[in-house]
């Protein structure tokens, strides 16, 4: 329920309970939406029969969100699909670290990005399946053009983080009222999950980019707190999420390349969103979420801050197979089918792009082997 002290988030906040019901009647009678699903869930038959396959998903949907009043309850639907898609699209899903976090307690979850979706939704089935209340995710206005995509966020906690100003001024407010944002929802007992920097390391460096600290400090600022105050009051707590395989790695391949030959790289109108769809459905192979220490040292900037954060998600990122093999440090003897696996995925991949194929693959084992030998500990 929105309070007058939220009140002024209505813009970029997640939908409340009480909009729930009025949001999924909405996209039940969105053409776009229940073509996209009739589309998902009939990928042949869809393209020959909409016409039958569309009023078969509006009715199995409306069915199964019947009586839906809130969020916690949409999210127990929604954790009926995401266990359907660990299934099929994943090895091994493995967590650490989440018994060092108080359940009492909100955290600010600050995560290495390599999936739109699925980063923050691999948290929240972490801290769901160990009993904890999900996050507050932020999502970037750039992905929400469409509006039925900005629905189904919303419903999902997402909150939106407003890329698109321009100007100083109208900068300036929206990172103000998104930090506020933040600091309102963690005094508030939500937690949070946000990227270490915008966009997603394509390459497979997972840097803190500080000006994202700088931003969320804003908010406890005005609250009279300094920096290293903020930095206490808002619980951050590293978090370092790591793929055997890539759904998009391809594709993160391909505009690296571009970039480096032609020195830009055009986006499609819609290929965040296509990028979300292949990281849902694409296979993933063994996938481990990381929970890191919840810091609680003193830090005077976000400078070092950023490099505590880093520490922690490079020496946490769980190595898989295709990290040592893409590295060439395979010094421990790797199954066969690991091996075949990565080699094999490798060959369908365009030659001329194939050197940041293996980068992205690589980078975190070179990563790691720096921190180890500047003495992180």
């Amino acid at each position: 329920m929105t309070t007058p002290d939220s009140s002024k988030f209505d813009e970029i906040r997640p939908y409340n309970d009480s909009e729930v019901a009025e949001v999924i009647e909405r996209l039940l009678h969105t053409p776009e939406f229940i073509t996209a699903l009739s589309k998902f869930r009939f990928p042949k038959l869809s393209r020959w029969l909409p016409f039958v396959t569309e009023p078969l998903v509006r009715a199995g949907l409306g069915k199964q969100l019947a009586g839906i009043r809130d969020v916690r309850a949409l999210q127990q639907v929604i954790a009926h699909y995401m266990q359907s898609m660990i299934d099929r699209t994943t090895g091994k899903l493995s967590f650490s670290g989440i018994e060092r976090l108080d359940p009492e307690r909100a955290y600010l979850f600050i995560s290495n990005h390599r999936d739109i979706a699925m980063d923050p939704a691999f948290v929240n089935w972490g801290l769901f399946s160990s009993g904890m209340d999900t996050v507050r995710i932020a999502i970037g206005d750039n992905l929400l053009r469409k509006p039925y995509v900005s629905d189904l966020m919303r419903l999902n906690k997402s909150f939106i983080v407003n890329r698109s100003a321009s100007g100083v001024r109208e900068k300036l407010k929206a990172l103000t009222q998104l930090s506020c944002y933040i600091d309102h929802s963690i005094c508030s007992g939500h937690s949070i999950w946000i990227a270490q920097r915008e966009g997603r390391a394509k390459d497979g460096n997972d840097r803190t980019d500080p000006a994202i600290l700088k931003m969320l400090s804003m908010g406890p600022k005005k609250r009279g707190l300094s920096f290293s105050e903020g930095v206490k009051a808002l619980s951050i707590v590293p978090v370092s999420i790591s793929y055997e395989y890539d759904p998009c790695d391809a594709l993160k391949a391909g505009e690296l390349q571009a970039l480096d030959s032609e020195g830009s790289y055009e986006k499609s109108q819609y290929e965040d969103i296509e990028s979300i769809v292949q990281g849902i459905v694409g296979f993933k192979g063994d996938v481990h979420v990381a929970f890191g220490e919840p810091i609680e040292a003193e830090f005077d900037n976000a400078e070092q801050l950023a490099e505590e954060i880093d520490r922690q998600v490079i020496l946490n990122y769980h190595l898989h197979a295709s990290n040592l093999l893409a590295a060439e440090q395979t010094n421990e003897q790797l199954p066969a089918a690991k091996r075949d696996g990565y080699l094999s995925r490798l060959n369908e991949v365009d030659p001329k792009v194939r050197p940041w194929f293996v980068a992205q693959y690589a980078n975190p084992v070179l990563s790691k082997r720096q921190l180890n030998a500047e003495g992180g500990k």
